[in-house]
C-alpha cells in the first residue's frame, strides 16, 4: 500500500473522487502541503516510495481522475502560489526611506500572472514621479521576481501616486491638488534665497516631479529677472475669478511681478491680502512640488504664508557672516514654533582654489551653526560662480543652462534631500495619529518623536479645548464628563498639516487636537492585547 502526502485542504484532492469507479486503495496521511503541485503530482503518477513517519490515515480511491483531480484546482492554487511568491520577491526591496519594503509600503499595483506562459506583469505607484532610486527600484524588480524558475518574461511599469496634499478638508480649492510645499527662507535678503529657490524647482522638474514657483515677495520680486517665459503678464479666468499661471520649461510661475504693476508700494496688511489671492487663487493643477520664495524678515506676510498655507518643510538659505546667523536663526525658530520641519542649510560665499578645492574667505559660519544649534540634517555648500550669477540676470536657471556642471550636481544633491525628507515628513504625518478598533485606543506617534502612546478615545474627546467645549472668556468647562460616551469611538482622523489631526466623532463634532495637548492627555497604561481575527 503506497503512502502518499497530501495537502492539509482536503477539498482540492476530495473534490470529485465520488464519481470515480472503484479500482485500487491508497492510504493518504495529512501532512501538510507538498513544496510544489508538481512533485504531489509526480508521487501520484509514478508510485514513488515516500517514508513516512507513523501516522493516522485515511483512505481514497486511486484512479487516473486523482491526478485530474488536483489539475481541476491547479489554475486556482497555482495561480495563488504564483502571486504569493512574486510579492515574496518583491518584499526583498527596501524602501531606504521609510525602512520598509515596496509591499508592505503598498506600491506594487496592478499585479497580473499568466504563469502558463511565464508572464508576471505589474506596477510600480512610488510616492513621488522625482523619487531619487526610482530606476534602482526598477531595475531589482526585473531582477527578483525574474529569478523565479517559472518566469520567462516580466514587465515593470513605473507611475507615481497623484498629487495630493497630506489634509486637504480645509484648503482653498487651488492648493487641494499640491502634494508638497517648500519654502526657501533666508530672513535676511541678499544671501542667494532666490537663487536656491529657482534653481530647486528646476533640479526637481528634471527629477521627473510637476512644479510650480510662488514668489512671496511683493515688494522686490525676483523671480521675472531670473526666468524668461514667454508670456510676462498673468491672465484671469473671467468665470472662475481664478488666476491662470505662466509657465517656463515646464514650470508654472507666479509672481506680483508679472501682475503687471512691477513692485508694490503698499502697507503690510495690503500686501498679505494680495500675497493670499495670487497663491490661493491661482490654478496651479496638479503639482507635486510648489516651491515658495519667501520674502525677508518674520512679519505678517511670513506669518500669512505659513498660516494659509500646510507648509511641507523649509530649506534655509544663509552666507557665513555672523549678521546672516543673527536673522536665519529667527526664521527657523519663527519655522519650529510654525511646526514646519526645516531639512537642509543651503551656506552661499564658498570658493575653489586653483586645484579645485572649496575655501571659505569668510570663513564657515552661520550655515554649520544653524545645522548644529537647530538640529538640521543636511548642509550644502554653495559656491560663488561667475556663470550662476550671470544666469540669475540673463533668466536661464544655472541647473538648466547647464545640467552637467558643478552647481547642478549640488542643486541635484538638494534636490534628492528634499524629496526624500517630504517623503519621510508626509509618512510620519499620516501615521502619526491612528485608531486601532481592535483595541479600541487612540495611537500616537508624533513626527521627530521615537515615543508611542495609546489614548483613551472618550478622554480625547473629553480634552477639547475648543468654543464649543470651554467658555472663551471665562474658562469654564461647558462639555461635561457625562456627555461624552464611555465607549465612544471616532469615525474619521485627518492631519492638519505638520502640528495636529483632525478628530470625527460620531455625534458630528470635528475636533482639532494639537500634537502638543495630545501628550499632555492621561494615558493608557494597560493596552489590552488586539482581539482575534473575526472576533
Amino acid at each position: 500500500m503506497q503512502l502518499l502526502y497530501a495537502p492539509t485542504r482536503h477539498n482540492l484532492c476530495l473534490q470529485s473522487l465520488h464519481t470515480r469507479p472503484k479500482e485500487v486503495w491508497v492510504a493518504v496521511s495529512v501532512v501538510g502541503w507538498f513544496s510544489s503541485l508538481d512533485q504531489w503530482r509526480h508521487l501520484s503518477v509514478n508510485s514513488q516510495p515516500c517514508k513516512l513517519p507513523p501516522r493516522k490515515c485515511f483512505y481514497l480511491k486511486k484512479t487516473r481522475a486523482l491526478n485530474s483531480s488536483i489539475q481541476a484546482g491547479d489554475s486556482v492554487v497555482s495561480t495563488r502560489n504564483a502571486e504569493s511568491d512574486v510579492l515574496k520577491a518583491l518584499s526583498q526591496i527596501i524602501d531606504p526611506d521609510f525602512g520598509t519594503d515596496i509591499v508592505s509600503c503598498g506600491f506594487v499595483k496592478d499585479l497580473n500572472i499568466v504563469e502558463a506562459q511565464g508572464e508576471v506583469s505589474f506596477r510600480l505607484e512610488l510616492t513621488t514621479p522625482a523619487c531619487p532610486i526610482k530606476d534602482m527600484f526598477e531595475q531589482k524588480a526585473n531582477e527578483v521576481v525574474a529569478l523565479l524558475p517559472w518566469v520567462k518574461n516580466v514587465k515593470v511599469t513605473m507611475s507615481a501616486q497623484p498629487a495630493r496634499p497630506v489634509y486637504a478638508g480645509l484648503l482653498p480649492q487651488g492648493l487641494q491638488t499640491i502634494s508638497n510645499i517648500i519654502a526657501v527662507s533666508s530672513c535676511k535678503g541678499g544671501v542667494g534665497k532666490s537663487t536656491v529657490a529657482v534653481n530647486l524647482a528646476y533640479t526637481l522638474a528634471g527629477m521627473g516631479a510637476r512644479v510650480g514657483i510662488f514668489d512671496a515677495d511683493v515688494y522686490g520680486p525676483s523671480l521675472p529677472t531670473m526666468v524668461s517665459p514667454e508670456s510676462r503678464l498673468l491672465e484671469m479666468n473671467p468665470e472662475k475669478k481664478t488666476i491662470i499661471p505662466t509657465e517656463y520649461l515646464g514650470v508654472k510661475l507666479v509672481s506680483f511681478g508679472f501682475a503687471g504693476q512691477g513692485r508694490a508700494i503698499m502697507r503690510g496688511p495690503m500686501v498679505s491680502g494680495v500675497i493670499n489671492q495670487l497663491l490661493t487663487t491661482t490654478e496651479w493643477g496638479e503639482l507635486d512640488y510648489l516651491v515658495i520664495d519667501m520674502p525677508p524678515g518674520t512679519g505678517d506676510i511670513q506669518l500669512t504664508l505659513c498660516q494659509v498655507v500646510p507648509l511641507t518643510a523649509a530649506v534655509i538659505v544663509t552666507t557665513p557672516q555672523k549678521l546672516a546667523f543673527i536673522d536665519v536663526a529667527k526664521g527657523v525658530r519663527m519655522f519650529s514654533k510654525l511646526k514646519v520641519p526645516c531639512v537642509a542649510v543651503v551656506e552661499n560665499m564658498c570658493h575653489f582654489d586653483a586645484d579645485g578645492k572649496r575655501y571659505y574667505p569668510f570663513g564657515r559660519g552661520s550655515g554649520s551653526q544653524v545645522v548644529q544649534q537647530f538640529g538640521i540634517p543636511h548642509l550644502f555648500d554653495l559656491p560663488i560662480r561667475p556663470t550662476l550669477s550671470a544666469s540669475g540676470d540673463s533668466g536661464m536657471p544655472e541647473v538648466a543652462a547647464d545640467p552637467q556642471g558643478e552647481v547642478a550636481k549640488i542643486f541635484q544633491d538638494l534636490g534628492i534631500c528634499v524629496v526624500q525628507q517630504c517623503a519621510k515628513i508626509r509618512q510620519q504625518v499620516s501615521t502619526a495619529v491612528t485608531y486601532d478598533k481592535t483595541i479600541k485606543a487612540i495611537k500616537v506617534k508624533v513626527p521627530e518623536s521615537d515615543e508611542e502612546f495609546f489614548l483613551h478615545p472618550a478622554t480625547v474627546r473629553r480634552n477639547d479645548r475648543s468654543a464649543q467645549s470651554v467658555d472663551e472668556w471665562t474658562g469654564e468647562q461647558k462639555l461635561q464628563f457625562a456627555d461624552v460616551p464611555e465607549d465612544i469611538e471616532p469615525e474619521e482622523i485627518q492631519p492638519m498639516g505638520n502640528y495636529a489631526v483632525q478628530i470625527t466623532w460620531p455625534d458630528g463634532f470635528s475636533q482639532i487636537a494639537p500634537y502638543d495637548q495630545l501628550q499632555t492627555i492621561e494615558r493608557l497604561v494597560d493596552v489590552p492585547e488586539p482581539a482575534p481575527i473575526g472576533a
